[in-house]
């Protein structure tokens, strides 16, 4: 009988570290920093956790040893916290943080016995980050914060035409600084935009009287 409720609680760990590697392999797969081991760790102890909390109910008769669960919560919160990062004025991290949470949530549920529950969740967490992400990219969806350099001899002239682009475009300039080469002036600024929005304001600004050139934001210039 023990060896056969050991053997209960293995199937149900291996079920979870398995569900937690499908989604860490897709996190993985784009770079993201919580990736496939990270994202199997967490959904491995979740379950371990709620196995234990369970066990420890029934062996000593404690219903208040529950709150072994109850304190994961907390717990995946904190490390869901450490994605977050704030990066030049924007912060990113938050698919991450919120893949974490949810990738707990799955190991709790497979710790629980709730197997059909957790592969569902799984499914969606899948269906969220792939499909709509991809639908995201497709629709230029997803702002990106990208770095506009523009090199002109015509300082005044080009850089009103940059902040009438910009306002006519209603995205918000960041990280503005001119600055001078030689006899040239460099105008550089930052702009949290789409694909779709890129492409316009990139093709506007070639139309000043000046060399445009854009690169995602922190990319240094060669």
């Amino acid at each position: 009988m023990h060896t056969d409720l050991t053997r209960f609680f293995i199937y149900r760990l291996l079920l979870a570290a398995a569900l937690g590697g499908v989604i860490g392999l897709e996190r993985q797969i784009r770079r993201k920093p919580a990736g496939l081991r990270t994202n199997m760790f967490i959904c491995l102890g979740s379950a371990l956790f709620t196995l234990l909390s369970e066990q420890i109910a029934l062996r000593f008769g404690d219903t208040g040893s529950t709150r072994i669960v109850s304190n994961l919560i907390p717990g995946i919160g904190f490390i869901g916290a450490g994605a977050i990062i704030r990066e030049r004025g924007t912060v990113v991290g938050l698919t991450t943080a919120a893949t974490i949470f949810v990738v707990a949530s799955v190991g709790m549920a497979v710790g629980a016995g709730l197997w059909m529950t957790a592969i569902f969740t799984t499914l969606v967490i899948l269906l969220v980050l792939v499909a709509l992400g991809w639908v995201e990219e497709r629709f230029s969806l997803k702002a990106h914060e990208m770095t506009f350099r523009l090199t002109t001899d015509n300082l005044d002239k080009v850089m009103a035409g940059a902040h009438q682009i910009l306002e006519q475009m209603k995205v918000a300039m960041q990280h503005f600084q001119v600055l001078r080469v030689g006899s040239d002036f460099v105008i550089e600024f930052d702009a949290e935009v789409s694909h779709t929005q890129q492409r316009l304001i990139f093709g506007k600004l070639c139309a000043l009287e000046a060399r445009c050139e854009v690169v995602p934001a922190g990319l240094q210039r060669e």
